[in-house]
């Protein structure tokens, strides 16, 4: 029977990713989610019955186990932007990575791939990278023999990223730009997509990989670089950081009094995240390791980021129809 890998946040965007790798290569796959309902179509990434959601509430000891039953892998890709109803960071990050580590240890799974991030830092300002960083070292310690991958940025179809500077583009004539100096290195979800399969099927060797992209950018010219992708003549300006900051605490405090059915396009975490630079470190374990050659935004964004378009999808059309010769 073919081997069993368990995917805890397996619908969303990077788990998708890794559930599709790992039917491409004949694995059977559970989708552990806390909506199977809404994981359904991750049903198409296999043949009938080879990729299965299930119910899994990842704070929760029994019901983690439970997903675990008879796996042979177990890939942790869930994140949370914000806390959301009974989530928040300390149970998802750290709570909910130790119940993996911990329990696949005991249940005698063989490989765990952790899903982090770069810049890990437990007295980091930022309660979101700080408890991050206490779940890796709860994972750490209870599977020294994890796979850890700390991705910086990560842009794809469907990203938090991209699609929101794109969505920038199109409030007016000026494109807001906050902290335009900070140095990130963007990463191509399959790229990251395919190191966690790597560590799954045990491609990978145990360790901690941190993931960049090919080009380290400041935020300004990843601005330019929407910019130019989406079509539109649009100024960078940038925001000075008291009035992030005040936007920031304003978005929040209308996501708490909505009981985040209008949630904040940045909140206070997130502002803090863009003051820092969020780049591989030197000599530091990441593709060259895995054979993986990473992949550049400006070889996908266009492909993704075309609705953002004046014309949508016409766009490139309309714009190559401008150069034809009238006789």
């Amino acid at each position: 029977m073919a081997k069993l890998v368990t995917i805890f946040g397996g619908s969303g965007f990077v788990g998708r990713q890794v559930a599709r790798l790992m039917a491409k290569e004949g694995w059977r796959v559970r989708i552990a989610v806390r909506r199977p309902d809404e994981a359904l179509f991750t049903r198409t990434y296999g043949a009938v019955g080879q990729v299965v959601p299930v119910m899994c509430n990842i704070r929760d000891e029994a019901s983690v186990r439970a997903a675990l039953t008879d796996a042979d892998a177990a890939v942790n890709c869930v994140n949370i932007l914000s806390p959301e109803g009974k989530s928040n960071f300390t149970n998802v990050f750290e709570d909910g990575a130790e119940f993996i580590a911990r329990i696949s240890a005991e249940m005698g799974v063989a490989r765990l791939v952790h899903i982090s991030g770069l810049g890990i830092d437990p007295d980091n300002p930022s309660s979101y990278v700080a408890a991050k960083s206490r779940g890796e070292a709860a994972v750490i310690a209870a599977r020294p023999d994890a796979v850890v991958l700390r991705p910086s940025v990560i842009f794809g179809p469907g990203d938090n990223f991209y699609n929101r500077l794109a969505g920038l583009t199109r409030m007016g004539p000026f494109m807001p730009v906050i902290s335009p100096s900070t140095r990130l290195q963007p990463v191509y979800v399959d790229d990251v997509a395919r190191a966690a399969m790597m560590g799954a099927t045990g491609a990978a060797q145990p360790g901690i990989y941190e993931l960049g992209g090919p080009e380290v950018m400041t935020m300004a010219e990843i601005s330019r670089q929407v910019i130019e992708a989406v079509d539109r003549k649009r100024i960078p300006l940038t925001v000075p950081m008291p009035f992030a900051r005040l936007g920031a605490m304003a978005g929040g405090l209308v996501q708490t009094l909505t009981g985040g059915l209008i949630a904040a396009p940045l909140n206070r975490d997130q502002l803090h995240l863009l003051t820092q630079d969020n780049v591989v470190s030197e000599g530091a374990q990441g593709f060259g390791q895995l054979g993986i050659s990473p992949t550049s935004p400006s070889a996908v964004i266009e492909d993704y980021l075309w609705r953002f378009s004046p014309s949508g999808q016409y766009d490139a059309i309309k714009r190559s129809a401008k150069n034809l010769r009238r006789d």
